[in-house]
């Protein structure tokens, strides 16, 4: 692990205890700097865990996928990533629910490297080029095989390479060891600045996700095992009390505002970047936690296009998430 990123996961596991905290919970995040998860960071670094009694530890993998094996292993109770991970476990045998939804879209991009331009213009041109992704089997896997077929490719014909996010990502775009890839930001917006990379595919707005995926694409989330979930609601409400009230505070406050409660290794060397790319990417948020209508049959649609387990399996999306602890004011 980076020494920033180290640093990072201190400063969001170092609350000090109160008296009233009784429940010792540590949730996952598969990368704890990425925007797209800030709810669980500013829940931490707000003191909303902590009003809860709660005593919460979050840590941090680079990928969701690398959380999701640690949720199964149950060295973790809950991971912080994309809501997909619960149909896909589902397919398997695995019981886990989204239990606080905070987004209604991905909030990432397919970028190509500029030293490409001239031969990747659409997702067509994706075939037999090695494309970065977080991890194999991980969300930006499936998202990146689905846009190819859209392009008329079959999910055979693309060669994602796990190179995580971030400066990983970065570095293996800029030394060609991939041609295009999917990354959230504020990578994204790092790239695109400095001229690296340019967008193929936008999925960090509504109506760029609804034009690509046909429909919204509801993606981080906090899930967990459902067996956990039945013996633990107590602190399930808790928890999902912090989350929501860390939504609203999103939703009440600048750009700005949410990046001065971050740690500063998050912004990646640009704070104003950090800040532009927060600010128009705020409307990808949920206000309340809970699952947009129609959400879940389009990730299923997607999931099941490129995954023959998945499609191999009948889905009760019912089962995938609740709504339990997110209840309308």
């Amino acid at each position: 692990m980076a020494a920033w990123m180290s640093a990072a996961l201190l400063a969001l596991s170092a609350p000090a205890h109160s008296a009233a905290t009784d429940t010792k919970i540590s949730p996952m995040v598969g990368g704890a700097e990425k925007q797209i998860y800030l709810p669980v960071v500013l829940a931490s670094r707000l003191g909303y865990f902590r009003e809860q009694g709660l005593d919460v530890e979050v840590l941090t993998e680079p990928s969701g996928v690398d959380a999701e094996d640690e949720l199964l292993a149950g060295a973790v109770q809950g991971v912080v990533g994309f809501y997909d991970h619960t149909i896909d476990l589902q397919a398997k045998g695995k019981l886990v629910k989204s239990v606080v939804q905070f987004s209604k879209i991905p909030g990432e991009a397919l970028l190509a490297s500029t030293r490409n331009r001239s031969d990747i213009r659409t997702a067509a041109d994706l075939r037999d080029r090695r494309l970065g992704v977080t991890g194999l089997g991980s969300s930006t896997a499936w998202l990146v095989k689905y846009l190819a077929t859209t392009g008329g490719l079959k999910a055979s014909e693309i060669r994602p390479l796990a190179v995580g996010a971030g400066e990983t990502f970065i570095a293996a775009m800029n030394s060609g060891r991939i041609a295009a890839g999917m990354t959230t930001e504020p990578t994204a917006s790092r790239l695109l600045s400095a001229g690296q990379a340019t967008v193929l595919i936008d999925l960090r707005s509504v109506a760029g996700t609804q034009q690509a995926l046909g429909g919204p694409y509801p993606a981080a989330c906090l899930y967990m095992r459902e067996s956990w979930i039945n013996t633990h609601h107590p602190a399930v409400r808790k928890l999902a009390d912090a989350l929501v009230k860390a939504l609203r505070y999103m939703q009440s406050h600048s750009a700005q505002d949410i990046a001065s409660q971050v740690p500063a290794a998050y912004y990646a060397g640009d704070e104003r970047l950090y800040v532009k790319a927060l600010a128009e990417g705020k409307d990808m948020f949920t206000t309340d936690g809970r699952m947009p209508p129609d959400g879940p049959a389009t990730v299923l649609k997607v999931l099941q296009a490129v995954s023959p387990h998945v499609r191999s399996k009948t889905i009760d999306l019912q089962k995938t998430y609740t709504q339990e602890f997110v209840s309308l004011p």
